[in-house]
């Protein structure tokens, strides 16, 4: 009986010494919850691994005890949020619970106790602590106040998403907290009369429809929008053309003289009664075109405090677009014309696009500016 009492104390500080490597080192860590659920995973896994059952005996009560002994320092504290502590360590003792419940061969080693209760009446504590505060937030009326209200509003909906009015006070709290931004679409210019700028309007409000929020704290309305709902916005976005140019032609003709690289067969000739190729390079005289239709534009962006009129950002945003049209006409030996000039030698001389197609290519870069320079200045609002 001394040798197999001896013996089995070995086994016992063998397996203790040699249990698995993440549950011996949150054990020897002091992690005693982690080191718990580590052991019950492996457990349900194998039921019949020694040395995470071993770690389990000696975890779940080292965890039962250090989690009860937090608990019960938070609630002697006047720390703002303590029950929140609490309600999160009980909510620990309680998940070791469900696990271990879980987890047949685990029932054999500790018996579970559960705090369900006592859970429950903490998180009615902690939610109506989250809940006033962030209805005193909320009656500061400012910006900051209303950020620090939505995100306590936010972490109340976490735990407790039906608490009386939270969600609806989260979303006052939102809108108090934001940036109001109107973006109005380009002003009309009379030099504009001949050209449609529907394509431009159309992005932006597509771009708005997308980006109703470009970060938490920053909403963006179309004007019409703000106008039905009565918004004194915080900031405008004000576009307006203010120099364009579309259809701008130029035309460029080089002509030059070209000889074939290699002989080629120019004739025949008789010898000694015989008829011979003759061989011998060839010319033409080419003219090289090319049509260049230019088209630019200029759109000033602004942004503008409401309240005081004054400009935060101004950018001029430049666009351009080229149309090119080469072709190539010759007279000569079409021989003596390299493969590209040949190819060129098909092309005719073609229309631009119609004005209108022009006017809408050079919006599309100064589109591009416009939302890269909206999203960086209001990264950080």
């Amino acid at each position: 009986m001394k040798q197999l009492t001896y013996f089995f104390g070995v086994f016992l500080t063998f397996t203790v010494l040699s249990c698995s490597k993440s549950g011996k080192k949150a054990l020897s860590e002091g992690d005693y919850y982690t080191a718990t659920i580590q052991a019950i995973d492996k457990l349900n896994r194998d039921g019949d691994n020694e040395k995470s059952a071993v770690v389990l005996a000696q975890a779940y009560k080292y965890a039962s005890v250090d989690l009860q002994k937090r608990i019960n320092a938070d609630k002697e504290t006047s720390l703002p949020f303590r029950w929140e502590k609490v309600m999160d360590n009980y909510g620990k003792l309680n998940t070791m619970y469900r696990k271990i419940q879980d987890c047949r061969s685990c029932q054999s080693i500790v018996t579970p106790t559960s705090f369900f209760s006592e859970e429950e009446n903490t998180v009615k504590l902690a939610a109506e602590e989250r809940y006033n505060y962030g209805v005193v937030q909320l009656e500061k009326q400012t910006l900051a106040s209303g950020r620090q209200a939505y995100e306590n509003f936010q972490k109340l909906t976490e735990y407790a998403p039906d608490y009386k009015d939270s969600r609806q006070k989260m979303e006052e709290a939102l809108y108090l907290g934001s940036i109001h931004v109107v973006v109005e679409q380009p002003k009309l210019n009379a030099r504009l009369n001949d050209y449609s700028y529907e394509y431009f309007q159309n992005q932006v409000d597509e771009y708005l429809a997308t980006n109703r929020r470009l970060n938490k704290f920053v909403r963006f309305y179309q004007p019409d929008e703000a106008e039905s709902i009565q918004l004194k916005p915080d900031h405008l976005v004000r576009l307006e053309f203010v120099d364009f140019v579309v259809g701008q032609t130029r035309v460029d003709s080089k002509e030059k003289q070209v000889t074939s690289k290699d002989s080629v067969k120019t004739g025949t000739a008789k010898i000694d009664g015989k008829n011979v190729d003759v061989f011998g390079t060839v010319n033409a005289r080419i003219i090289e075109n090319r049509k260049q239709v230019h088209s630019q534009g200029v759109m000033l962006l602004q942004i503008v405090d409401f309240q005081t009129n004054k400009v935060l950002l101004t950018r001029e945003l430049a666009g351009e677009f080229d149309w090119f049209n080469e072709w190539l006409t010759f007279n000569g030996d079409e021989r003596a014309l390299t493969k590209d000039q040949i190819v060129q030698a098909k092309n005719r001389e073609e229309l631009p696009p119609p004005p209108q197609q022009l006017f809408i290519e050079f919006c599309k870069p100064i589109y591009s500016q416009f939302t890269s320079q909206i999203t960086q200045f209001y990264r950080n609002y």
